[in-house]
This record gives C-alpha cells, sequence and structure tokens, in this order.
C-alpha cells in the first residue's frame, strides 16, 4: 500500500504556502503574516493532530507562523522536535525558519515511537521545476513490493525514513526481532529477513539498478548492498517516511 506524503510534491501553489501533513489530518494555508497553525495531541485544541494515541505528545506541540516572509517553527511542548541533518528544536527555544521545499519534522513519543509532520513549503515557482511545456513527462519509478517485503524494508531502513544524519540499516538479527514483535505468527527469523531481502536486491538489479550485487560493488561488502538498495528505494519514493506508521504497534 502507498501512502500520501508531501515528499512527492505538492500541486502547484502561490509562492511560500505550506502544506502540513501527518497520518491523521492535512492542512494548507497562504503566506498570510501572522497566519498560525498549531499541532499536537488534542484535535480540539489544534488545526493538526500528531500523535493523537501517543499520551507522551503534548495536547499542544507546536506553532506554525507566517512572519517576516518566512514560516516559523516552535516548540511549545515538552518534548524535542527533531528535523533533518540531526537538528533538534528543544521547548522555549527561539523559533527556527524554515526553508522552501520538503521538510519532515519527528516528535519522540512512548516506547520509541516517533510521530512525523511533513511540511512542504512552494517557492517562487510555485513549488514546481521551471516550465518545460513540450517536455516528456518523467514520473520516479516506484518499485512493486508485496506487503510483507514493504514492512520488512521499513524496518530495515527505518533511520533513512526518520532521516538521521549518517543512516545504516538496521542489523539483520534486530530487524527480525522487531518484525516477529510486530507479526508473532508470521515466523520471521534472520534467515526469512536475509531471503527476502536478497529476492528483492536481485528483482532490482535484473530491472537495471546498479549496486545491489557482490561483484558490483567489491569488498569488503559490509552493508553496501542494502544501503545501496534503501537508498533507491527512498529515492525513488516507493518508500516515504508515512510508511513509518508501520511500526506504530511496536
Amino acid at each position: 500500500m502507498t501512502r500520501e506524503s508531501l515528499a512527492r510534491g505538492v500541486p502547484p501553489a502561490a509562492a511560500s504556502t505550506v502544506v502540513a501533513l501527518t497520518v491523521t489530518g492535512r492542512i494548507t494555508a497562504g503566506p498570510v503574516e501572522g497566519r498560525t497553525i498549531r499541532f499536537g495531541r488534542n484535535r480540539t485544541e489544534v488545526d493538526l493532530p500528531v500523535g493523537e494515541t501517543d499520551p507522551r505528545v503534548s495536547r499542544r506541540h507546536g506553532l506554525l507562523v507566517r512572519r517576516e516572509s518566512h514560516w516559523w517553527v516552535s516548540n511549545t511542548g515538552r518534548l524535542p522536535i527533531r528535523l533533518p541533518k540531526a537538528n533538534w528544536l528543544f521547548p522555549g527555544e527561539e523559533p527556527i525558519p524554515l526553508p522552501t521545499g520538503y521538510t519532515p519534522m519527528f516528535i519522540r513519543g512512548s516506547r520509541d515511537r516517533e510521530h512525523l509532520l511533513e511540511l512542504y513549503i512552494s517557492g517562487e515557482d510555485g513549488g514546481q521545476p521551471a516550465a518545460r511545456h513540450d517536455a516528456v513527462t518523467h514520473q520516479p519509478r516506484q518499485w512493486p513490493l508485496t506487503p510483507d517485503e514493504r514492512l520488512l524494508l521499513v524496518v530495515l531502513g527505518q533511520r533513512y525514513l526518520f532521516h538521521d544524519a549518517n543512516p545504516q540499516p538496521i542489523s539483520r538479527q534486530q530487524a527480525a526481532l522487531m518484525l516477529a514483535e510486530l507479526q508473532p505468527e508470521a515466523n520471521w527469523s534472520v534467515k526469512r529477513v536475509e531471503h527476502m531481502v536478497s529476492d528483492v536486491r536481485v528483482r532490482l538489479s535484473a530491472a537495471g539498478v546498479h549496486g545491489l550485487l557482490r561483484e558490483e560493488v567489491g569488498e569488503p561488502v559490509g552493508n553496501t548492498l542494502n544501503d545501496n538498495l534503501l537508498r533507491e528505494l527512498i529515492l525513488s519514493t516507493t518508500l516515504v517516511p508515512p510508511d513509518l506508521s508501520l511500526l506504530d504497534s511496536i
């Protein structure tokens, strides 16, 4: 199942329009000075709910405010908000201006869950590439995955989807343990993890993706094959941050 994600872009809109998306809500706001968007756990107190089932997320966890020609994010909750490149916004700190384009933000919740809030701010071109009216349309090639393959690859590549600064796949042993907790009746094991990941790599390699076979990367191999696989799946938007909701029951 493919989930909605702002990582794939947004429809054309006025410059500096912000779109904000969570698992349970979406809001679009134009660049009106003083416009404020509240986000947090209590749907009745905010404009955009996030982490509604997790009591570690504050009822009013943060604000998006338009001022001085920028959208700013501030933390009004009790837990920090994680942004890309290992940046953190702590409660009470000065607001941070947001860049044009796509920004994922994460709120750490109970039992190491992280709740995703995606933002997309349109640029001067309305959020779209420069006009090429007569060019052939190119779409990212999203690779077909079975439900079990998608779950496994989200578990294996969760650090990439969380936008860690230097992500690596988790170990096969750790992946097997997490999968067994998610699906106790599914007979997940290290061998099953190895075979399924290998099957996906071979399939994508046969379709033209380079760097997924041992002979293509040289020794020592280490995590290189799985790292290349996960980067291809994310760059093609086959896997996107909202897929992390598959881990919510851990």
